[in-house]
């Protein structure tokens, strides 16, 4: 209450002064100085003016700040932290600025993070009875400014943010604004803080749209390997009970590539990569148990430098481009044919390549595309758009795919070279 009364009163008392001044000038005035009754109603009437005009302030400022003691002064400054980085809360401002009701003359300059507006005043506050005649207005205009500064400090932005009239600072004696900069400064603030929010939701939602991406993935992965391995299994272990009858040490030999395919298809964690050495282990083992059952129809190459073999990469891709291979490459083929495993790394890339010289692109035995879907799918979740899987015609029959993923910042550990019975050669 003592706030608001000085208030008031500091107002009250620089009129008066004023008004004394134009009583000393009215009383040198010839004929018209005798008068006394005309100075001293105008006195009365303007001061009357006056103290209205700021008690209407102090209420219209309790009711945007539910406390008229928060800020009774015409200028606002607001000091408002953004999380995001210097250039991102400088767009998520001058937005909050540009759709304030009657904002005008806006100026913004993104490099020295810094925006300035005009805002007309509403009609209902400045429309005030005997209009322009009226006292309070007859000092600056109705105008207000908002000067906004955004500060970089470590990652987020925060922002300087001042509402004032237009008007020099020396009319904040004679007239008020009636809460309109307040309204302003709250209004702004506000804004910021919806988009901010919006900002998290969006992110929120693209997480949790990223995680169900994946689950979905992963499902549709473990759908694939339901489908597959038992198919394969049951074959395998077909073979197997015949061998055992014809030819011992040849059931032997599958059996035991069949349980090296299996020590590397344990189950693993969903977000567990696997390396490059692993993955090719498990390919080799499926390769041998199938040389053993199509005999000379498959020729099998694998060029994979050992310094690769520690590079890391979603477990069962090798495995499905290795099965797509022989499924619709080789395995409709007579005369059968070679498949080729080889990785490279060059400018920051790995690529690790499965070929074939089967049917090619052949609508009688292509699939459905469930697994290089899968491929797909996975780089993405994994990489976030720095991997890519490229199937492309091999030369002069076949098809080779790729699969490009980042080197690792630091050359993996060099694991021990897996005994097989592959041969070994650069050419694909």
């Amino acid at each position: 209450m003592i706030r608001n009364l000085f208030f008031v009163a500091r107002i009250a008392i620089a009129w008066f002064v004023a008004l004394l001044i134009v009583a000393a000038f009215w009383s040198e005035i010839p004929l018209l100085g005798r008068l006394d009754l005309p100075i001293v109603l105008f006195t009365f009437i303007t001061l009357g003016l006056v103290v209205t005009a700021a008690f209407s302030h102090l209420r219209r400022v309790r009711m945007i700040a539910g406390s008229e003691t928060e800020s009774l002064g015409n200028r606002q400054r607001r000091q408002v932290e953004i999380p995001f980085e210097a250039g991102e809360a400088f767009d998520l401002l001058e937005a909050a600025i540009r759709e304030l009701p009657r904002t005008e003359d806006i100026e913004s300059a993104r490099d020295s993070l810094q925006v300035r507006a005009r805002v007309q005043r509403p009609v209902n506050f400045t429309d005030q009875p005997m209009g322009k005649w009226h006292p309070m207005y007859w000092f600056g205009n109705t105008r207000n400014q908002i000067t906004a500064t955004v500060t970089p400090t470590n990652g987020t932005g925060s922002v300087t943010l001042i509402c004032e009239p237009e008007a020099g600072a020396w009319s904040d004696w004679f007239r008020v604004d009636d809460g309109s900069n307040l309204d302003n400064a709250n209004a702004i603030t506000r804004a910021i803080a919806r988009r901010v929010a919006e900002r998290r939701r969006n992110e929120q939602a693209a997480a949790a749209q990223t995680a169900t991406e994946k689950e979905l993935t992963v499902a549709r992965l473990n759908l694939l390997h339901a489908q597959v391995e038992p198919h394969f299994l049951y074959n395998t272990l077909a073979s197997a009970q015949y061998l055992t009858r014809t030819d011992p040490a040849r059931a032997d030999e599958m059996l035991g590539h069949l349980i090296q395919y299996l020590r590397h298809s344990l189950p693993r964690t969903r977000d567990e990569l696997a390396t490059l050495d692993d993955e090719l282990e498990r390919a080799l083992a499926y390769l041998e148990i199938l040389r053993i059952r199509m005999g000379q129809r498959l020729n099998v190459q694998v060029d994979v430098p050992t310094d690769l073999r520690g590079v890391r990469l979603p477990p069962m891709m090798l495995q499905t481009l290795v099965e797509n291979a022989i499924k619709h490459g080789l395995e409709p083929r007579t005369a059968g044919g070679t498949v080729w495993i080889r990785a490279r790394c060059a400018d920051g890339v790995v690529s690790i390549t499965v070929a074939d010289d089967g049917e090619g692109f052949n609508a009688q035995t292509s699939g459905t595309g469930i697994g290089l879907k899968n491929i797909r799918e996975r780089l993405q979740l994994v990489y976030r758009g720095q991997a890519s899987l490229a199937v492309v015609a091999n030369f002069p029959s076949g098809v080779a795919a790729t699969i490009n993923i980042p080197a690792p910042a630091v050359p993996p550990a060099t694991p021990p070279v897996a005994a097989g019975t592959m041969e070994e050669r650069s050419d694909v």
